[in-house]
Protein backbone atom coordinates (compact mmCIF):
# COMPACT_ATOMS: atom_id res chain seq x y z
CA UNK A 1 0.00 0.00 0.00
CA UNK A 2 1.21 3.31 -1.23
CA UNK A 3 2.14 5.69 1.38
CA UNK A 4 -0.49 8.66 1.79
CA UNK A 5 0.07 11.35 -0.79
CA UNK A 6 0.15 14.18 1.90
CA UNK A 7 0.07 14.69 5.38
CA UNK A 8 -3.34 15.65 5.41
CA UNK A 9 -4.21 11.90 3.85
CA UNK A 10 -3.01 10.61 7.18
CA UNK A 11 -5.87 8.91 9.44
CA UNK A 12 -5.96 10.60 13.16
CA UNK A 13 -3.34 12.03 15.27
CA UNK A 14 -3.37 14.77 13.48
CA UNK A 15 -2.13 17.03 16.52
CA UNK A 16 1.28 14.80 16.85
CA UNK A 17 1.87 14.79 13.43
CA UNK A 18 1.24 18.62 12.85
CA UNK A 19 4.09 18.70 16.00
CA UNK A 20 6.27 16.31 14.04
CA UNK A 21 5.83 18.45 10.88
CA UNK A 22 6.56 21.85 12.51
CA UNK A 23 9.99 20.37 14.13
CA UNK A 24 10.97 19.24 10.84
CA UNK A 25 10.44 22.83 9.23
CA UNK A 26 12.43 24.34 12.07
CA UNK A 27 15.17 21.86 11.77
CA UNK A 28 14.44 20.94 15.29
CA UNK A 29 13.42 17.07 14.42
CA UNK A 30 14.81 14.63 17.47
CA UNK A 31 18.03 13.01 16.28
CA UNK A 32 16.39 10.18 18.24
CA UNK A 33 12.25 9.78 18.07
CA UNK A 34 10.45 7.04 19.09
CA UNK A 35 7.05 6.16 17.51
CA UNK A 36 4.35 3.99 19.60
CA UNK A 37 1.22 2.60 19.08
CA UNK A 38 -0.77 -0.43 18.29
CA UNK A 39 -0.23 -2.94 15.12
CA UNK A 40 -1.73 -0.72 12.15
CA UNK A 41 -1.85 2.76 13.77
CA UNK A 42 0.47 3.80 10.53
CA UNK A 43 3.76 4.24 12.61
CA UNK A 44 5.54 2.89 9.42
CA UNK A 45 3.38 4.94 6.91
CA UNK A 46 4.15 7.81 9.08
CA UNK A 47 8.39 7.45 9.76
CA UNK A 48 8.27 6.97 6.03
CA UNK A 49 6.65 10.38 5.40
CA UNK A 50 8.71 11.78 8.06
CA UNK A 51 11.55 10.61 6.21
CA UNK A 52 10.65 11.92 2.71
CA UNK A 53 9.82 15.37 4.24
CA UNK A 54 13.23 15.41 5.68
CA UNK A 55 14.82 14.06 2.55
CA UNK A 56 12.64 16.27 0.08
CA UNK A 57 14.49 17.61 -2.80
CA UNK A 58 11.61 20.20 -2.86
CA UNK A 59 10.80 21.16 0.62
CA UNK A 60 7.17 22.62 0.14
CA UNK A 61 5.80 23.85 3.14
CA UNK A 62 1.90 24.63 4.58
CA UNK A 63 1.12 27.73 6.21
CA UNK A 64 -1.47 28.24 9.09
CA UNK A 65 -3.14 31.29 9.92
CA UNK A 66 -0.59 32.21 12.54
CA UNK A 67 2.52 31.88 9.72
CA UNK A 68 3.34 28.70 11.66
CA UNK A 69 5.33 26.51 8.58
CA UNK A 70 4.95 22.82 8.50
CA UNK A 71 6.69 20.77 6.67
CA UNK A 72 5.71 18.55 3.54
CA UNK A 73 6.75 16.52 0.50
CA UNK A 74 6.24 16.48 -3.00
CA UNK A 75 6.03 13.17 -3.41
CA UNK A 76 7.31 12.91 -6.81
CA UNK A 77 11.23 13.96 -6.66
CA UNK A 78 13.91 11.43 -6.62
CA UNK A 79 14.46 11.19 -2.73
CA UNK A 80 10.81 11.04 -2.71
CA UNK A 81 9.76 8.16 -5.13
CA UNK A 82 12.82 6.15 -3.84
CA UNK A 83 11.68 6.53 -0.04
CA UNK A 84 8.54 5.59 -0.88
CA UNK A 85 8.86 2.54 -2.72
CA UNK A 86 9.53 1.00 0.49
CA UNK A 87 5.86 1.10 1.73
CA UNK A 88 5.24 -2.30 1.21
CA UNK A 89 7.87 -3.43 4.21
CA UNK A 90 6.59 -7.14 4.20
CA UNK A 91 7.05 -7.58 0.32
CA UNK A 92 10.67 -5.97 0.87
CA UNK A 93 11.50 -8.24 3.84
CA UNK A 94 10.30 -11.12 2.01
CA UNK A 95 12.57 -10.40 -1.18
CA UNK A 96 15.68 -9.59 1.08
CA UNK A 97 14.83 -13.36 2.92
CA UNK A 98 14.61 -14.49 -0.53
CA UNK A 99 18.00 -12.99 -2.11
CA UNK A 100 19.29 -13.78 1.33
CA UNK A 101 18.74 -18.29 0.50
CA UNK A 102 20.37 -17.83 -2.87
CA UNK A 103 23.60 -17.41 -0.88
CA UNK A 104 26.24 -19.69 0.20
CA UNK A 105 25.18 -21.42 3.63
CA UNK A 106 28.30 -19.48 4.99
CA UNK A 107 27.59 -16.20 3.39
CA UNK A 108 23.88 -17.02 4.46
CA UNK A 109 24.72 -16.76 8.34
CA UNK A 110 26.33 -13.85 8.23
CA UNK A 111 23.66 -11.69 5.89
CA UNK A 112 21.10 -10.02 8.07
CA UNK A 113 17.83 -7.95 6.53
CA UNK A 114 18.31 -4.44 5.78
CA UNK A 115 16.03 -2.52 3.41
CA UNK A 116 17.77 0.40 1.57
CA UNK A 117 15.35 2.33 -0.85
CA UNK A 118 17.73 5.31 -0.89
CA UNK A 119 21.45 5.82 -0.12
CA UNK A 120 20.56 7.98 3.11
CA UNK A 121 17.44 5.93 4.31
CA UNK A 122 18.46 2.52 6.42
CA UNK A 123 14.92 0.60 7.20
CA UNK A 124 16.30 -2.11 9.67
CA UNK A 125 13.06 -4.78 10.21
CA UNK A 126 12.96 -7.94 13.00
CA UNK A 127 15.23 -10.24 11.13
CA UNK A 128 13.35 -13.86 10.17
CA UNK A 129 12.91 -16.17 11.64
CA UNK A 130 13.33 -15.54 15.01
CA UNK A 131 11.97 -11.68 14.54
CA UNK A 132 14.66 -9.75 16.44
CA UNK A 133 16.46 -7.32 15.71
CA UNK A 134 19.82 -8.71 15.68
CA UNK A 135 23.61 -7.24 16.38
CA UNK A 136 25.02 -7.31 12.78
CA UNK A 137 21.81 -5.27 11.44
CA UNK A 138 22.83 -2.97 14.49
CA UNK A 139 26.31 -2.79 13.30
CA UNK A 140 25.50 -1.81 9.70
CA UNK A 141 23.43 1.01 10.77
CA UNK A 142 26.29 2.24 13.07
CA UNK A 143 28.45 2.45 10.26
CA UNK A 144 26.87 4.28 8.30
CA UNK A 145 25.58 6.48 10.86
CA UNK A 146 29.49 7.73 10.81
CA UNK A 147 29.49 8.51 6.97
CA UNK A 148 28.02 11.72 5.95
CA UNK A 149 24.77 11.74 3.60
CA UNK A 150 26.05 10.87 0.12
CA UNK A 151 22.70 12.48 -1.40
CA UNK A 152 20.16 14.38 0.99
CA UNK A 153 20.69 16.84 4.08
CA UNK A 154 20.09 13.71 6.33
CA UNK A 155 20.56 10.13 6.93
CA UNK A 156 17.69 8.61 8.42
CA UNK A 157 17.37 4.67 10.03
CA UNK A 158 13.95 3.61 10.44
CA UNK A 159 13.91 0.47 13.19
CA UNK A 160 10.57 -1.13 12.63
CA UNK A 161 10.02 -3.13 16.07
CA UNK A 162 10.83 -2.94 19.36
CA UNK A 163 12.18 -6.33 19.96
CA UNK A 164 15.84 -6.23 20.18
CA UNK A 165 18.60 -9.34 20.78
CA UNK A 166 20.15 -7.71 23.90
CA UNK A 167 23.44 -7.28 22.25
CA UNK A 168 21.69 -5.19 19.81
CA UNK A 169 19.83 -3.04 22.10
CA UNK A 170 23.41 -2.56 24.10
CA UNK A 171 24.81 -1.46 20.95
CA UNK A 172 22.26 0.58 19.82
CA UNK A 173 22.34 2.60 22.88
CA UNK A 174 25.85 4.01 22.32
CA UNK A 175 25.12 5.43 19.35
CA UNK A 176 22.05 6.92 21.09
CA UNK A 177 24.09 8.90 23.72
CA UNK A 178 25.88 10.02 21.01
CA UNK A 179 24.15 10.60 17.78
CA UNK A 180 26.39 12.56 14.90
CA UNK A 181 24.70 15.47 13.41
CA UNK A 182 23.64 14.47 10.21
CA UNK A 183 21.72 11.49 11.97
CA UNK A 184 18.03 10.73 12.25
CA UNK A 185 16.86 7.38 14.47
CA UNK A 186 13.53 7.04 14.28
CA UNK A 187 12.54 3.58 16.66
CA UNK A 188 8.68 2.23 16.07
CA UNK A 189 7.27 0.08 19.21
CA UNK A 190 4.13 -1.65 20.06
CA UNK A 191 5.10 -1.56 23.17
CA UNK A 192 7.81 0.80 24.00
CA UNK A 193 7.92 -1.34 27.73
CA UNK A 194 9.79 -4.05 25.07
CA UNK A 195 12.92 -1.60 24.54
CA UNK A 196 15.64 -0.74 28.08
CA UNK A 197 14.77 2.02 29.95
CA UNK A 198 17.56 3.97 29.07
CA UNK A 199 16.70 3.95 25.14
CA UNK A 200 13.48 5.26 25.91
CA UNK A 201 15.00 7.70 28.26
CA UNK A 202 17.23 9.08 25.35
CA UNK A 203 14.30 9.27 22.47
CA UNK A 204 11.81 12.12 22.47
CA UNK A 205 7.89 10.00 22.09
CA UNK A 206 4.75 10.40 19.92
CA UNK A 207 2.46 7.93 20.45
CA UNK A 208 -0.46 7.22 18.33
CA UNK A 209 -3.26 6.81 19.83
CA UNK A 210 -6.62 4.71 18.66
CA UNK A 211 -8.81 6.09 16.52
CA UNK A 212 -12.88 6.28 17.80
CA UNK A 213 -14.73 3.21 16.19
CA UNK A 214 -17.57 5.54 14.57
CA UNK A 215 -14.15 6.94 12.31
CA UNK A 216 -12.64 4.14 11.60
CA UNK A 217 -16.60 2.68 10.65
CA UNK A 218 -16.56 5.58 8.35
CA UNK A 219 -13.31 5.09 6.43
CA UNK A 220 -14.19 1.09 5.65
CA UNK A 221 -17.61 2.48 4.36
CA UNK A 222 -14.96 5.06 1.96
CA UNK A 223 -12.17 2.57 1.36
CA UNK A 224 -13.96 -1.03 1.64
CA UNK A 225 -17.20 -0.38 0.03
CA UNK A 226 -17.85 -4.10 -0.95
CA UNK A 227 -17.67 -5.11 2.80
CA UNK A 228 -21.52 -5.36 4.30
CA UNK A 229 -22.17 -2.95 7.06
CA UNK A 230 -22.53 -5.71 9.91
CA UNK A 231 -18.76 -6.78 9.04
CA UNK A 232 -17.53 -2.94 8.67
CA UNK A 233 -18.77 -2.76 12.31
CA UNK A 234 -17.62 -5.92 13.80
CA UNK A 235 -13.85 -5.16 11.81
CA UNK A 236 -14.17 -1.88 13.42
CA UNK A 237 -13.96 -2.79 16.94
CA UNK A 238 -11.41 -5.91 16.15
CA UNK A 239 -9.29 -3.52 14.61
CA UNK A 240 -8.49 -2.15 17.96
CA UNK A 241 -8.85 2.25 16.25
CA UNK A 242 -5.99 1.06 13.77
CA UNK A 243 -7.29 2.30 10.76
CA UNK A 244 -4.18 -0.01 8.58
CA UNK A 245 -5.13 -2.70 10.49
CA UNK A 246 -9.31 -2.12 9.61
CA UNK A 247 -8.48 -2.10 6.20
CA UNK A 248 -6.21 -4.74 5.83
CA UNK A 249 -8.46 -6.94 8.00
CA UNK A 250 -9.05 -10.86 6.92
CA UNK A 251 -12.22 -11.42 8.40
CA UNK A 252 -12.20 -14.52 7.18
CA UNK A 253 -8.62 -16.20 8.64
CA UNK A 254 -9.83 -14.23 11.59
CA UNK A 255 -13.40 -16.27 11.86
CA UNK A 256 -11.36 -19.58 11.23
CA UNK A 257 -8.47 -18.92 14.23
CA UNK A 258 -10.85 -17.41 16.44
CA UNK A 259 -12.86 -21.11 16.39
CA UNK A 260 -9.99 -22.41 16.96
CA UNK A 261 -9.46 -20.47 20.08
CA UNK A 262 -12.51 -21.05 21.47
CA UNK A 263 -11.98 -24.87 21.52
CA UNK A 264 -8.79 -24.11 23.84
CA UNK A 265 -10.76 -21.98 25.95
CA UNK A 266 -13.72 -24.46 26.35
CA UNK A 267 -11.53 -27.59 26.61
CA UNK A 268 -9.88 -25.40 30.19
CA UNK A 269 -13.26 -24.39 30.83
CA UNK A 270 -15.39 -28.01 30.69
CA UNK A 271 -14.38 -31.45 30.60
CA UNK A 272 -11.39 -31.60 28.08
CA UNK A 273 -11.84 -33.11 24.96
CA UNK A 274 -8.02 -33.91 24.44
CA UNK A 275 -8.26 -35.97 21.25
CA UNK A 276 -9.55 -32.74 19.43
CA UNK A 277 -7.60 -30.36 21.19
CA UNK A 278 -4.32 -31.88 19.78
CA UNK A 279 -5.84 -32.93 16.19
CA UNK A 280 -6.51 -29.05 16.16
CA UNK A 281 -3.00 -27.82 17.35
CA UNK A 282 -1.24 -30.68 14.63
CA UNK A 283 -2.56 -28.77 12.02
CA UNK A 284 -0.40 -25.66 13.25
CA UNK A 285 2.89 -27.44 12.83
CA UNK A 286 4.07 -27.06 9.24
CA UNK A 287 6.21 -24.45 7.68
CA UNK A 288 5.10 -21.11 6.90
CA UNK A 289 1.80 -21.92 6.98
CA UNK A 290 1.37 -23.00 10.13
CA UNK A 291 3.39 -20.01 11.42
CA UNK A 292 0.76 -17.75 9.65
CA UNK A 293 -2.26 -19.88 11.30
CA UNK A 294 -0.06 -19.85 14.72
CA UNK A 295 -0.11 -15.85 14.37
CA UNK A 296 -3.49 -15.65 13.71
CA UNK A 297 -4.31 -17.87 16.57
CA UNK A 298 -2.87 -16.19 18.94
CA UNK A 299 -4.44 -12.45 17.95
CA UNK A 300 -7.94 -14.27 17.80
CA UNK A 301 -7.11 -15.55 21.59
CA UNK A 302 -5.58 -12.51 23.21
CA UNK A 303 -8.49 -10.74 21.60
CA UNK A 304 -10.99 -13.04 23.45
CA UNK A 305 -9.11 -13.03 26.51
CA UNK A 306 -9.16 -9.22 26.69
CA UNK A 307 -13.41 -9.64 25.91
CA UNK A 308 -13.53 -11.94 29.03
CA UNK A 309 -11.71 -9.48 31.48
CA UNK A 310 -13.90 -6.90 30.15
CA UNK A 311 -17.29 -9.28 30.85
CA UNK A 312 -15.63 -9.60 33.92
CA UNK A 313 -14.78 -6.14 34.95
CA UNK A 314 -18.77 -4.78 34.25
CA UNK A 315 -17.33 -3.25 30.91
CA UNK A 316 -19.59 -4.99 28.57
CA UNK A 317 -19.91 -2.08 25.92
CA UNK A 318 -16.24 -2.78 25.14
CA UNK A 319 -16.74 -6.31 23.97
CA UNK A 320 -14.78 -6.57 20.56
CA UNK A 321 -16.13 -9.76 19.38
CA UNK A 322 -19.88 -8.75 19.47
CA UNK A 323 -20.87 -11.64 17.39
CA UNK A 324 -19.17 -14.16 20.08
CA UNK A 325 -21.25 -12.49 22.79
CA UNK A 326 -23.64 -15.81 24.27
CA UNK A 327 -20.29 -17.56 24.24
CA UNK A 328 -18.31 -15.26 25.89
CA UNK A 329 -20.88 -14.61 28.60
CA UNK A 330 -21.03 -18.29 29.46
CA UNK A 331 -17.32 -18.40 29.28
CA UNK A 332 -17.14 -15.63 31.75
CA UNK A 333 -19.06 -17.28 33.95
CA UNK A 334 -16.53 -19.83 34.33
CA UNK A 335 -13.23 -18.44 33.79
CA UNK A 336 -11.89 -15.78 36.65
CA UNK A 337 -9.44 -13.05 36.76
CA UNK A 338 -6.97 -15.30 38.25
CA UNK A 339 -7.31 -17.40 35.25
CA UNK A 340 -7.58 -14.85 32.50
CA UNK A 341 -4.18 -13.60 34.11
CA UNK A 342 -2.65 -16.71 34.05
CA UNK A 343 -3.58 -17.53 30.42
CA UNK A 344 -1.98 -14.26 29.27
CA UNK A 345 1.22 -14.95 30.67
CA UNK A 346 1.14 -18.30 28.97
CA UNK A 347 0.60 -16.35 25.83
CA UNK A 348 3.04 -14.46 26.21
CA UNK A 349 5.33 -17.20 26.48
CA UNK A 350 3.87 -18.75 23.48
CA UNK A 351 4.81 -15.74 21.43
CA UNK A 352 8.25 -16.38 23.23
CA UNK A 353 8.74 -19.85 22.09
CA UNK A 354 7.86 -18.81 18.35
CA UNK A 355 10.39 -15.96 18.06
CA UNK A 356 12.76 -18.95 19.78
CA UNK A 357 11.50 -21.31 16.72
CA UNK A 358 10.12 -23.87 18.72
CA UNK A 359 7.83 -26.35 17.45
CA UNK A 360 4.72 -24.40 17.00
CA UNK A 361 2.36 -27.57 17.99
CA UNK A 362 4.06 -28.68 21.11
CA UNK A 363 3.84 -24.86 22.46
CA UNK A 364 0.17 -24.98 21.81
CA UNK A 365 -0.04 -28.15 23.41
CA UNK A 366 1.94 -27.42 26.18
CA UNK A 367 -0.10 -24.42 26.42
CA UNK A 368 -3.49 -25.65 26.51
CA UNK A 369 -2.49 -27.63 28.82
CA UNK A 370 -1.43 -25.26 31.11
CA UNK A 371 -4.99 -23.51 30.63
CA UNK A 372 -6.82 -27.12 31.20
CA UNK A 373 -5.05 -27.34 34.44
CA UNK A 374 -5.63 -23.95 35.78
CA UNK A 375 -9.22 -24.10 35.27
CA UNK A 376 -9.45 -26.98 38.12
Amino acid sequence: MPPPATFNDFLGNSVAVEHLRTAIAAGRLPHSLLISGPSGAGKYTLALMLAMAVECERQPRDHWSNGQSLASFCGVCSNCTRIASAADLDEQVATAVAAREDLRETDKKETRVLIQPHPDVLIVPPDPPQLLIKLGQIRTLIQRAQRLPSEAPRKIFILTASSFMKEAANSLLKLLEEPPATVHLILLAENPGELLPTIRSRCATVRLGALPLEEIEMFLADRRPDVAPKQRSLIARLSQGAAGKALDFDLETYIAARADALLLLRNAAAEPDHTALFKMTETYRAGAEGQQKTSALLRALSLILEDLLYLNSGTPELVRNTDLRADLDRLSQVLNFAWIEQASRGLDQVYSGMRRNLLRSLSLDSFATQLTNAAR
